[in-house]
C-alpha cells in the first residue's frame, strides 16, 4: 500500500494590519502603566534636560514624575481651583502654570525671561519674569484663548488659538498680530514646527497645516478623527506628527505625505499627549483622570549567557568532497513523519471523526477545516461525514458555516457543504429550535450577501459608464484616411 499523503492546507494571504517600519517602531513599547490622577489631565510636559521628568497638570495639582517612576517625586498644590498648562522652561529649571481664575495658556519665550499667557477674557499678554510685570497686552480675539505656543527660533514670536475659530501670530515688537488664519472650528491646540515655517492647528475634527512663509497658506486639512482633536505633538525627529482626540485615538502622521502611518487606541477620551526625547516614553492624559504611560522596550544583551564552545570549521567540512566508491554500501536513515490527528483519522478512513476534530479548532484555523472538507469531497465521502449527526454536532457545523460561508477564501467549498446539509437534514427541520434558528440565520446571511453582490454589480456598471464617457476616443487609421480624403475633395473643389 502506498504511503499516506497528508492533507495539503492551502495558504491564503493574511488579512489585517500591514506591517511597516512605523508599525514596528510605534509598537515597540511595553505594556502601559495606568496612574490615577485627581481629575482630568489637561497638560503633560517633559523636561528638556536629563533625566527628563514630566509635569502632569490635573485638577488643582501639578505632579512631577520621574521617567520610570509611578509615584510623584514633587507636587505643587498651591492653587485655589483648577491648574492648567504647566510648562517647563528650556533649561528645565523653571515651571510656569495658569489657573482657573483666568489663565489657561502659558509658555516661555526662548529668551527665558518672558512669559506668554492666554486667558478667558479674550486677551493674550506678555510678562517680564524678573519684575513680575506686564509688558504688553493684545485683545484681538473674540472668544476664549485656550491654546498657544512660542517659536524656538525667534525670541519675539508666539502663536495663540481661540474659540473664535482663529489662530493669530504675534511679534512682541509690534502692537498687533502679524498674521491671522481661519481654522473654521474652535481651536484646541496649536504647534509650530522646529524650523518655524509650518504651523499646525487642531480644532473640531480637523488638523490643519499652514505655511507661514507663504503668508499663512493652507497646505493640508486632515480629517482622520471622529470627534474633537484636543492635543498635538511632534516626534523627536520632527518627521511624525501625533494628534489626540476625544474619540479615544492617537493618530500618527508622516510629515512628508501627511498620511496616517499608525494609530493608538485608549480606554477614554484624550485631553493631553507628550513624547519624551528620542520617543522613549509616550504619556497620554484622559478625561477620566487616568494617566497612561508607555516606555519603550530596551534591547536585551545578546550575551546574557556564556557561549558554548562550538565545533571547529574542519568538523563541518570533513568528508565534504568524499567520492563514493563502487564497493561502498549507502545506508539511508528513514525519516519518520508525524501526522496530525485529522490525518491519522483520515488514514484510517474515520471521516466523521476527522471532520469533528478540525471543527473543534474552527475559531483558530478555518483553513485546515476547509482543507479537510475539500479532501473529503475529493474522496467522495463528504456526504457521509456530514450525515448522521446529533443536535450538538450539527449545531457546531452550522455555526462554522454561519461564520465563514461568505468569506471569499472559503465560499466555494462552504456553499457546497451548506447545500449538502440542507439536502440531508431537510426532513428533520422543525424538531429542534436551536437548529431551526441557525438555519434561518444562515439563510439571512446568504440573502444579505446576494444583495451586496447585486449592489456591487450596479456600482460597477455605473463606473464602467463613467469611465467610458471620460475616455477620449482615438481616431483609427480608417477614420484618418476618410478625413484626408474629404480634405482632398474640398481642396479640389476650391481650386476649380
Amino acid at each position: 500500500m502506498a504511503n499516506y499523503k497528508p492533507v495539503v492546507v492551502q495558504s491564503f494571504p493574511k488579512l489585517g494590519e500591514k506591517i511597516t517600519q512605523d508599525t514596528l517602531y510605534w509598537k515597540s513599547y511595553k505594556t502601559p502603566v495606568q496612574i490615577k490622577e485627581f481629575g482630568a489631565v489637561n497638560k503633560i510636559d517633559f523636561s528638556p534636560i536629563p533625566p527628563h521628568n514630566y509635569a502632569v497638570t490635573a485638577s488643582s495639582r501639578i505632579h512631577i514624575y520621574g521617567r520610570y517612576s509611578l509615584e510623584p517625586i514633587k507636587t505643587f498644590s498651591r492653587f485655589k481651583d483648577a491648574a492648567y498648562c504647566a510648562t517647563y522652561r528650556d533649561d528645565g529649571k523653571l515651571l510656569v502654570a495658569g489657573s482657573e481664575e483666568a489663565v489657561h495658556v502659558v509658555d516661555f519665550l526662548t529668551d527665558k525671561y518672558r512669559i506668554v499667557s492666554g486667558a478667558d477674557d479674550y486677551t493674550s499678554k506678555l510678562w517680564d519674569i524678573p519684575s513680575a510685570t506686564e509688558i504688553v497686552s493684545y485683545s484681538e480675539h473674540m472668544d476664549y484663548v485656550r491654546c498657544g505656543c512660542t517659536s524656538k527660533l525667534n525670541t519675539d514670536l508666539f502663536v495663540t488659538g481661540s474659540y473664535d475659530h482663529t489662530v493669530k501670530i504675534f511679534d512682541v515688537r509690534t502692537e498687533k498680530s502679524v498674521m491671522t488664519v481661519e481654522h473654521g472650528q474652535p481651536v484646541e491646540s496649536v504647534l509650530l514646527f522646529p524650523s518655524g515655517g509650518l504651523l499646525v492647528s487642531a480644532g473640531g475634527r480637523y488638523v490643519k497645516v499652514w505655511d507661514i512663509l507663504k503668508g499663512g497658506q493652507l497646505l493640508v486639512s486632515l480629517k482622520n478623527h471622529h470627534k474633537t482633536v484636543t492635543c498635538l505633538c511632534l516626534s523627536s525627529s520632527g518627521q511624525r506628527l501625533l494628534s489626540g482626540s476625544l474619540d479615544r485615538h492617537v493618530k500618527v502622521y508622516s510629515t512628508a505625505s501627511y498620511k496616517v502611518v499608525h494609530s493608538f487606541d485608549y480606554a477614554a477620551s484624550i485631553l493631553s499627549l507628550a513624547l519624551a526625547p528620542e520617543d522613549e516614553t509616550i504619556v497620554v492624559g484622559m478625561t477620566n483622570g487616568v494617566l497612561n504611560v508607555k516606555n519603550r522596550k530596551r534591547e536585551e544583551s545578546k550575551e546574557r549567557f556564556p557561549k558554548k564552545k562550538r565545533p571547529g570549521y574542519r568538523t563541518f567540512v570533513k568528508g565534504r568532497n568524499y567520492m563514493p566508491k563502487q564497493e561502498d554500501f549507502f545506508v539511508s536513515k528513514p525519516v519518520r513523519s508525524h501526522l496530525r490527528k485529522y490525518d491519522r483519522l483520515l488514514k484510517s478512513f474515520q471521516v466523521t471523526k476527522a471532520l469533528d476534530v478540525v471543527l473543534e479548532a474552527r475559531n483558530r484555523t478555518p483553513e485546515i477545516t476547509v482543507a479537510v472538507m475539500q479532501e473529503l469531497n475529493r474522496r467522495g465521502t463528504l456526504q457521509n461525514a456530514l450525515a448522521g449527526r446529533d443536535e450538538t454536532q450539527l449545531s457546531v457545523l452550522l455555526a462554522f458555516l454561519i461564520r465563514y460561508v461568505v468569506e471569499p477564501r472559503f465560499a466555494p467549498m462552504l456553499i457546497k457543504v451548506a447545500e449538502m446539509i440542507i439536502d440531508i437534514y431537510l426532513p428533520v427541520v422543525g424538531q429542534s429550535a436551536v437548529i431551526d434558528k441557525q438555519f434561518l440565520r444562515l439563510q439571512e446571511i446568504i440573502e444579505k450577501e446576494i444583495d451586496y453582490q447585486a449592489e456591487l454589480l450596479e456600482v460597477l456598471g455605473m463606473m464602467d459608464t463613467l469611465f467610458a464617457t471620460m475616455a477620449k476616443k482615438k481616431a483609427t487609421s480608417l477614420e484618418e484616411n476618410k478625413t484626408n480624403g474629404i480634405l482632398r475633395i474640398l481642396e479640389k473643389a476650391t481650386s476649380n
